[in-house]
C-alpha cells in the first residue's frame, strides 16, 4: 500500500493535499453544471408559483428567459469563485514545496518516492494505452516524466505484474534509474499542471480505501479493453492461448468484476 520509498513525511503531505486539490478541480465544471441546473429549475419554479400572486406582468415577455439567465449566471460565479480558490491554494502549496527542495511541477523529478505501487500501474497502463493508439506524443510525457520505455517488463491486456510485488519493486527500480540518467544527460522532465493531471491524473495521490479501489478500477478498465482488443469479445472462450495467459485473462476479469461488481459474461450467456 505504500511507496517504497518515502520522501520527508511533510513533503510528501505537499504533494498529496496538491494531488487533492487537483483531483477536487477535476470535477468543478460538472459541480457548476450541477448548480447552474438546479438554480434554473428552481429560479423556473418561483416563477411559475408568482404567478397567481403577482401575475407575468412583473416579468413581461423575459418570463421564459429569467430561469436560464440566472442558472448560467449561478454556474459562472460559482466556477470563477472557485477557481479563483483553488489557484491560490495551488500557489500556496507550489510555494510551500519549493521552500522544501521539490519542483512543484516535476513531481518525479527526483524519483518515484511519493507514488505507490498502485498509481504507478496505472500510469504506465494508460502509457501503453497510449502507445496501442499510436498517441506518441502524449506517451513521450510519460517517458520523460517517470522513466518509462516501451520494453520494459511490463505488460497490460492483461496486467503481468500488480502492486505490492517484487517485480513492482524491480520496474520501479528502473524507472528510477531511467529519470536519474535522463537527469544526468541534461534531460529536464516537462512541467506539469492541471491540465495533464486533468487527462492523465500524473500527480501523486494518497492511497486511502476509495482512491485505491478507483486507482485498481482504472487500471483493470485499460487492461480488460485491451484483453478485448487483443483476444475477441470472449477471451476466455475456447482457444489456443498459452495457460499463463488465460490465467492472467481470469485474474484481471475477476478482480474488475469484484471491483465494479458488473461480472464478466461470456457473448451469448443468459443473464440471470
Amino acid at each position: 500500500m505504500h511507496p517504497r520509498r518515502t520522501r520527508n513525511p511533510e513533503t510528501l503531505g505537499l504533494w498529496y493535499a496538491l494531488g487533492r486539490l487537483y483531483s477536487r478541480a477535476r470535477g468543478l465544471g460538472n459541480r457548476a453544471v450541477r448548480l447552474g441546473f438546479t438554480a434554473t429549475l428552481v429560479s423556473g419554479a418561483l416563477v411559475l408559483l408568482s404567478a397567481p400572486l403577482f401575475g407575468t406582468g412583473w416579468a413581461g415577455p423575459f418570463a421564459g428567459v429569467i430561469p436560464p439567465l440566472i442558472g448560467v449566471s449561478a454556474a459562472l460565479l460559482f466556477y470563477g469563485i472557485e477557481s479563483f480558490r483553488l489557484r491560490g491554494r495551488e500557489r500556496a502549496l507550489q510555494e510551500a514545496l519549493r521552500r522544501a527542495g521539490e519542483d512543484p511541477h516535476r513531481p518525479a523529478r527526483d524519483g518515484l518516492g511519493a507514488y505507490h505501487d498502485a498509481q504507478l500501474v496505472l500510469l504506465r497502463s494508460e502509457y501503453e494505452y497510449l502507445l496501442v493508439r499510436g498517441a506518441t506524443r502524449s506517451a513521450r510525457l510519460f517517458e520523460a516524466s517517470f522513466g518509462f520505455a516501451p520494453e520494459d517488463p511490463f505488460e497490460t491486456g492483461p496486467l503481468n505484474v500488480a502492486p505490492d510485488t517484487e517485480e513492482m519493486r524491480e520496474l520501479r527500480e528502473r524507472w528510477e534509474r531511467r529519470i536519474s540518467m535522463l537527469r544526468a544527460h541534461g534531460r529536464e522532465a516537462p512541467e506539469l499542471g492541471l491540465r495533464e493531471d486533468r487527462a492523465y491524473g500524473v500527480f501523486p495521490r494518497e492511497m486511502s480505501v476509495p482512491v485505491e479501489l478507483a486507482t485498481r478500477e482504472a487500471y483493470l478498465t485499460i487492461s480488460r479493453r485491451l484483453i478485448s482488443e487483443r483476444y475477441g469479445r470472449d477471451p476466455l472462450g475456447p482457444g489456443g492461448m498459452a495457460p499463463e495467459l488465460r490465467k492472467r485473462i481470469e485474474r484481471d476479469l475477476a478482480e474488475h468484476a469484484r471491483i465494479t461488481g458488473r461480472p464478466y459474461r461470456r457473448p451469448g450467456s443468459a443473464a440471470r
